[in-house]
């Protein structure tokens, strides 16, 4: 049989050239060893590059004197399974991206970052091996280029063998983190002899020395050897010098949620309708079949303990689970829920952690430590095995889409997964995607409904206050009067509220009234945010700062004012109307430290609060049982921006944010402020009625060609200069117009609602067609051409993208 002579590389340089593999010779003493997943050092061009090993060939039709040959392994095992490797070459071709990009999101910063692997001997392995690739240590630093390429595949086939095994520090990132231990002397006789030595008087060394005869060889960590026997450090480092232990550094896994007291639960009764939506993904388990589920429940009607009780049958059957929530807000919650039923079984991913964490969480997973995975949308890629289930909770969020490259839908990849291993996905929300439910209207998925809350509780009563009428009747304010009384009311009864206002911020803009000039950010050309707790003016699309002037830059005037509203201003307001009340305030400002966002859910769980008043993360998920009154503040903040997913967008939030109230035996209500109390979006909200909604919505989408009923794509192009970005893209329409049918649906080129960002100036173009991937080979060539323009100009393609600003 011949062997395997010839790797598939993709290399580490980003263009569309290097998207196919390279071939590259493999060295005769490399062949046992080189696997796909594994990461490689080869030469291209005039340089060493980093490269992924995609396919193995027995043959190759190029001529083999003018191939390359790998110069090292990076990797003793693969660190991509073939099942993301076969996601990365589709989903390079889905999201118009190059495939290396795809290839490093799939891994953990840490494997991104240069660093340094650790070889430690575990078992018995020859003197040679010893003394000539050891020097005679425990362990060393591997360094593919000072090893030769015979002593690399021993070190393999020793770890395949179990005789040594691999550890990572990463440089100047995540290191693995170390504890202090002590390894047991395993000499019987020689302890027999220590004992019998003693003196009557050393009860603590007698104690530690019984410890260890019982414990021959073992290792423990001196924290858990402390709270077993309680000796003190002196006792245990005479240990040491009697040689009866000797002191050395374990691995320390980094555990997110170490700190959590989490109190172990037991499944709930499921009412009917929860138990026939089990039964219908547990027969798709059974049958070990594909099948998409879109679970629409209401807000409360225990959509999460049907996915519990769904995890658990397949838990049991010794397969593992991937559980996405749409962002990180949601994950401490969930992550308790879950880690309550299945213990230390579970790992989280997601992008608040620390490189570190991600890393310690990423390889527990990829050693199947663990069964079930949490995370927000990279925990997609978690680098799990004979995965049984897939939940996408939440799944119409626009958080799951990736807004740089590669621009992925997390809930498309959960689809993709459960189609590779024959398995039901199950997709959660009170309020589906359009797109979501028409497919399941047209039975590509199937529908499960929850149409009641749980545990009897009853979905609140909405009431709209038209904000035109309060602001005619008196002075500027954030809240109606029948607002204002109904938070008092909650306070005399001892209850909480939630306050939503999806805007951050003390003002939304600064305009001198002598005038009218605004001040703007100089790299995006932004009216900037005014935030008061640090007195600057900020643009919150590219981070600049300024000190909120005194005087006018274009006047001179000092008639200086404040106009619109953030979370910023409600709570100064709030402080004055209410001052007794205690509030949080939940926002991008407040949540950046590490944990805060957990730390202040936490405490409003703890009544520590009356009110928690935040932007639209407060929206979803949460789960308060002394919640009695939502507000929202201002309804129309999403409803004007020129968007077709403008009118979707606002039900689906208004819908969330009033689903956190009366989730238990207590009643619920919420107000809703807004200028435009007749629009469908708010009727719909206000009725509690999604059918109702997606009726009307799908009307309006189909005559106006947009999704479902067409499939987007928009190119979008940037440059310095907003002249030649113009020039550039109507050349580029001009290009697909000469190439595409009547059918396809060409929209500008324009400037984007936001033209200019980070001093780059932006134009769209919106495609619009029937098929899927129709224009899959122009938009690709397009790509192509992109990549040898010389002129600066950079350009995106993104398929169905959540905003066109």
């Amino acid at each position: 049989m011949t062997k395997l002579q010839y790797a598939q590389i993709i290399v580490d340089v980003p263009t569309m050239q290097t998207n196919q593999p390279y071939t590259y010779v493999i060295p005769e003493s490399m062949i046992e060893s080189v696997r796909p997943g594994m990461r490689v050092d080869v030469p291209f061009g005039h340089r060493h590059v980093m490269g992924f090993v995609v396919g193995l060939r027995a043959t190759t039709d190029l001529e083999t004197n003018k191939l390359r040959h790998i110069n090292n392994l990076l990797d003793l095992t693969p660190v991509l399974n073939t099942e993301l490797l076969n996601l990365s070459d589709y989903l390079a071709q889905e999201t118009f991206a190059f495939r290396i990009s795809v290839l490093q999101t799939m891994l953990p910063n840490a494997l991104r970052a240069s660093y340094e692997r650790i070889l430690k001997i575990i078992d018995e392995v020859d003197d040679d091996v010893r003394d000539r690739i050891f020097k005679g240590l425990d362990e060393i630093l591997y360094q593919a280029r000072e090893l030769n390429v015979r002593d690399i595949a021993t070190l393999t086939k020793l770890q395949r063998e179990h005789k040594i095994e691999a550890s990572v520090n990463v440089t100047n990132r995540s290191k693995i983190k170390t504890q202090l231990a002590y390894q047991f002397n395993g000499d019987v006789e020689f302890l027999e002899n220590e004992r019998q030595d003693l003196r009557p008087t050393a009860k603590k060394q007698f104690e530690l020395l019984m410890f260890i005869m019982g414990h021959l060889e073992e290792v423990w960590v001196k924290k858990t050897l402390q709270e077993m026997i309680s000796v003190s450090d002196a006792t245990l480092n005479q240990g040491v010098e009697k040689k009866w232990l000797s002191k050395k550094k374990v691995e320390q896994l980094r555990d997110p949620f170490s700190m959590n007291d989490i109190i172990p639960t037991t499944a709930l009764t499921l009412n009917e309708e929860q138990q026939n939506a089990l039964n219908h993904i547990v027969a798709s388990s059974d049958a070990q079949q594909y099948q998409p589920f879109l679970l629409e429940g209401i807000t409360g009607s225990g959509k999460t303990e049907v996915y519990l009780q769904a995890a658990q049958h397949v838990f049991d059957q010794e397969k593992t689970v991937l559980f996405l929530v749409p962002e990180i807000a949601l994950t401490p919650q969930m992550v308790r829920r879950v880690k309550s039923r299945f213990g230390a079984q579970t790992a989280v991913l997601h992008s608040g952690l620390s490189d570190g964490e991600r890393y310690d969480e990423w390889r527990r997973i990829e050693r199947g430590d663990v069964k079930i995975v949490v995370g927000a949308r990279s925990a997609v890629f978690a680098p799990l095995d004979n995965i049984g289930l897939i939940i996408v909770d939440e799944e119409h969020e626009t958080t799951y889409k990736q807004t740089d490259n590669p621009r992925y839908n997390a809930r498309d990849i959960a689809l993709w997964r459960g189609e590779y291993y024959q398995i039901p996905v199950v997709l959660g929300s009170a309020t589906p995607s359009l797109e979501s439910r028409a497919r399941a209207q047209r039975g590509v998925y199937e529908l499960l409904r929850l149409t009641e809350r749980a545990g009897g509780a009853k979905l609140p009563a909405v009431d709209v206050i038209d904000m035109k009428a309060t602001l005619a009747d008196g002075p500027e304010t954030n809240f109606s009067e029948q607002l204002k009384n109904k938070l008092q009311d909650r306070l005399k009864r001892g209850e909480q509220s939630v306050l939503m206002l999806n805007r951050r911020g003390f003002s939304s803009f600064v305009m001198c009234r002598d005038c009218g000039f605004v001040p703007r950010d100089p790299n995006c050309n932004l009216a900037m945010t005014l935030h008061m707790d640090s007195h600057t003016l900020k643009c919150h699309y590219c981070g600049h700062e300024e000190p909120i002037p005194v005087v006018c830059a274009n006047c001179g005037s000092n008639r200086i004012r404040y106009y619109g509203t953030g979370t910023e201003k409600v709570e100064t307001e709030l402080a004055t109307l209410l001052p007794e009340a205690r509030v949080i305030r939940m926002d991008q400002d407040t949540t950046r430290k590490k944990g805060s966002m957990d730390k202040m859910l936490q405490k409003f769980g703890n009544h520590e609060a009356d009110i928690l008043l935040g932007t639209q993360m407060i929206a979803k998920g949460l789960d308060f049982p002394d919640v009695t009154l939502v507000g929202v503040l201002n309804a129309d903040t999403s409803l004007g921006l020129p968007d077709f997913h403008a009118s979707e967008r606002t039900f689906q939030l208004l819908t969330q944010v009033s689903g956190r109230a009366g989730r238990a035996k207590k009643a619920g209500e919420v107000l809703v402020q807004t200028f435009n109390p007749q629009h469908y979006a708010i009727v719909y909200a206000k009725q509690h009625d999604y059918e109702g909604f997606y009726q009307q919505e799908m009307a309006v989408r189909h005559a106006g060609n947009y999704a479902p009923y067409y499939y987007t794509v928009q190119i979008q192009a940037s440059h310095v200069t907003e002249n030649e970005t113009a020039k550039q893209m109507i050349q580029i329409a001009r290009w697909l117009r000469s190439r595409v049918d009547d059918k396809v649906i060409i929209l500008g080129p324009s400037p984007k609602p936001i033209a200019k960002l980070r001093n780059r100036y932006y134009f769209q173009i919106i495609l619009k067609f029937k098929h899927r991937h129709e224009m899959d080979v122009l938009l690709t060539e397009l790509q192509n051409r992109a990549q040898k323009s010389k002129n600066g100009l950079q350009l995106m393609i993104d398929r169905e993208p959540v905003s066109f600003m």
